[in-house]
């Protein structure tokens, strides 16, 4: 055993032991693990059980710990009807889409069962729930701190992997090999996780009045905007682009001018970062012009997304189920004909018309825009910087994912998203307070004392 894989263990066996205490920060604890879990040393299964991992091991022992302490202290669930309903639409229709493609005996393609309700039941729900247990027990500014402290470690640490394995001015595909060998992420999401993390981490720049904390907090982001620029990720420059341009507008315009000169000097000393975002633009070279190539423009989605769209005219209504690429044979025609594998559509807003059709897309939509709106409210909120760096996370980890879900990304739960729930989960939080407590700080400190002691108090007597 690895040194690796044992201090992963150590973490979580004495998080999982500490849950008894204190579930919240041992919660916290759980999203920062998403961080090295994709690791290909760390195992996905323990003495060949499925599903038996560090990451379930520890999220077991939190949810324990976690609903025997909310019926102590019974605690109410009290997420706005409107948001829990479109969640509930979510759910519903992720659920509905799995169960379609289950009685669909083309769809199995020689798995096991047991791998089709963990991959596609279980996985599709448990990547929210961190999120739903922060929006829970986030009951006091303590709270939230660990909670922003949590999601950025995730980010920072990715981007420090990041940093530590691609090489100055490695090429997409090199780019590529080692962020799958050696952090286990793809690359596409890997680059849209961090095009929105950047600007989460300056936002909480606010927080600090030292100026040498507000220097820290800036070079942590501009790291951060550096690991994205080595993922070659083109859809993530875009994200970050689009991030930037919208937060400008919304809270910070005097510094518009700024993002085009942070482009400019991106492309100027980052080696290959001009080349992979102009790959497939032709030059002119004097009196020769070179076409331009629209398959290496949008790395083959020229050829895929025609034949998706014919495929969602054929049941635009209610789609085909999950996966709908392979049973419905558009990626194996895809491959027949252009030797190419598509195992999505490379777009989320089609995978969704063409698993579970407008209905579907009805039905998912709702939630994010209603999360956007809330985020953005908290965003431009004047009386409490920490509520605004709340607004602001959530805001630009929920852009990153609609404006990348375009040119890739799924609206499937996933590894890759639990940092962007874990942001919605502890943003609803704080929008829950901020409306019950219109003016000043949310959770006011003599309230969070009284709280956390009662808490204590009663985890003291139950073990007594």
């Amino acid at each position: 055993m690895s040194i690796r894989v044992t201090a992963c263990f150590l973490y979580v066996l004495g998080f999982a032991w500490y849950a008894r205490r204190n579930w919240f920060l041992s919660n916290c604890a759980v999203i920062a693990l998403m961080a090295v879990i994709q690791h290909p040393d760390l195992p996905k299964s323990i003495f060949g059980i499925q599903g038996l991992n560090p990451w379930n091991m520890l999220f077991g022992a939190v949810l324990i710990c976690w609903f025997a302490t909310r019926q102590r202290l019974g605690l109410v669930w009290d997420m706005p009807s409107g948001v829990m309903l479109f969640l509930l639409a979510y759910g519903v229709t992720v659920f509905i889409s799995v169960v379609r493609l289950m009685m669909n005996p083309s769809g199995w393609a020689g798995e096991p069962f047991s791998y089709m309700l963990s991959e596609y039941v279980i996985n599709g729900f448990k990547w929210v729930l961190p999120g739903l247990l922060l929006f829970d027990g986030t009951r006091s500014r303590r709270h939230i701190w660990f909670a922003l402290a949590a999601i950025f470690t995730v980010y920072l640490l990715l981007s420090v992997q990041v940093i530590r394995w691609v090489p100055f001015g490695a090429g997409a595909n090199k780019a590529a090999r080692y962020i799958q060998n050696e952090i286990g992420y793809n690359r596409v999401t890997l680059s849209m996780m961090l095009s929105g993390a950047s600007w989460a981490v300056l936002a909480s720049v606010v927080l600090f009045s030292k100026w040498k904390h507000r220097l820290l907090v800036a070079g942590a982001a501009a790291g951060i905007a550096f690991a994205q620029a080595l993922t070659g990720g083109r859809t993530g420059y875009l994200s970050w682009l689009a991030v930037g341009l919208i937060f400008c507008l919304l809270k910070w315009r005097k510094f518009l001018p700024v993002i085009p000169v942070g482009v400019a000097v991106a492309l100027a000393f980052v080696p290959g970062l001009k080349e992979r975002v102009l790959q497939g633009f032709g030059e002119n070279a004097g009196p020769i012009v070179v076409s331009n190539d629209s398959y290496e423009m949008t790395s083959g989605r020229n050829i895929a997304w025609p034949a998706v769209i014919d495929q969602i005219h054929q049941g635009p209504v209610f789609g085909f189920g999950r996966t709908a690429m392979h049973t419905t044979g558009v990626a194996d025609m895809l491959m027949h004909r252009h030797n190419e594998s598509f195992p999505h559509p490379h777009q989320a807003y089609l995978e969704v018309l063409l698993d579970s059709g407008v209905i579907g897309l009805v039905c998912v939509l709702p939630f994010y825009l209603i999360v956007l709106i809330r985020s953005i409210r908290l965003l431009r909120d004047p009386d409490d910087p920490l509520v605004c760096v709340v607004g602001a996370t959530c805001c630009a980890l929920v852009l990153a994912l609609l404006i990348g879900a375009f040119g890739g990304q799924t609206f499937y739960p996933r590894e890759g998203s639990v940092g962007m729930w874990a942001a919605i989960g502890l943003m609803l939080r704080v929008s829950v307070q901020r409306a019950a407590q219109p003016r000043g700080a949310v959770f006011a400190e003599d309230e969070t004392e009284e709280s956390d002691a009662e808490e204590v108090e009663v985890l003291r007597d139950d073990e007594e």
